[in-house]
């Protein structure tokens, strides 16, 4: 039954008939809810992935292999995936449109991949419709969404992180940067399409990095907060 512990602990998606097999085996006790699970009927269903990336093309991939798949849709989609799903003309940030999407065409499960329609609240929209959705809540999605929260999350509960400071003013930015020396990283709190993160190799990198983020406005509103971080080597 490992592969059902894993599940456990990753959260995931069941069909009936493993669901009842795990309680059955592992946690007779345990309702879907309780471990984030969704848990899928036995009919053939349609699926919408929302993105327009390689990790959404991966998903669409492996979906559209599965016997139970009805119909696949992508939004918004790009060509690659287009040979393999039906695109769909709504932004992965358009949550009433693809609310709306699903509820029409009677989708059976979304499977969200990017982080900002998530941190902006789409799995709890979806779910006040009734729409089975795989994706965390905004909630639980601020731990992507807000460098900052993550690390302070992770120094509360013992997780251990590298260290690290938060400002929102650029002097005292500078200020810890003086004190710590370098290489240091420092990081857009907020989302930045993967390019909120800057390693700097001396002290002048660190602070122009501060400069680019919260002065020069390079990520936007991602930016009105940074953490700076202890540079760490080795495999993450």
């Amino acid at each position: 039954h490992f592969r059902k512990v894993v599940i456990y602990v990753y959260g995931g998606l069941l069909d009936a008939h493993d669901y009842s097999m795990y309680r059955t085996k592992v946690r007779p006790s345990t309702r879907a809810n309780d471990l984030g699970l969704v848990v899928l009927g036995a009919a053939k269903m349609k699926v919408l992935v929302v993105g327009s990336g390689g990790r959404e093309h991966a998903l669409c991939w492996a979906i559209a292999k599965s016997n139970r798949l009805q119909k696949l849709y992508c939004a918004p989609g790009n060509g690659g995936i287009a040979q393999i799903s039906e695109c769909v003309d709504i932004r992965a940030e358009d949550i009433a449109g693809i609310v709306d999407f699903a509820t029409s065409e009677k989708i059976g499960l979304v499977v969200v991949g990017p982080e900002a329609p998530l941190v902006a609240g789409i799995a709890d929209q979806l779910e006040e419709a009734g729409i089975k959705v795989f994706g965390p809540s905004a909630k639980a999605a601020m731990i992507e969404g807000s460098k900052g929260m993550m690390k302070d999350l992770c120094a509360k509960h013992d997780i251990p992180t590298a260290t690290y400071a938060r400002f929102n003013e650029c002097g005292a930015a500078k200020e810890y940067i003086r004190a710590q020396g370098a290489p240091i990283v420092v990081k857009a709190d907020g989302l930045a399409a993967g390019k909120g993160v800057i390693l700097c190799r001396n002290e002048s990198e660190a602070y122009a990095a501060v400069d680019h983020i919260m002065i020069e406005d390079a990520f936007g509103d991602a930016g009105a907060e940074v953490v700076i971080e202890e540079f760490m080597t080795g495999e993450e």
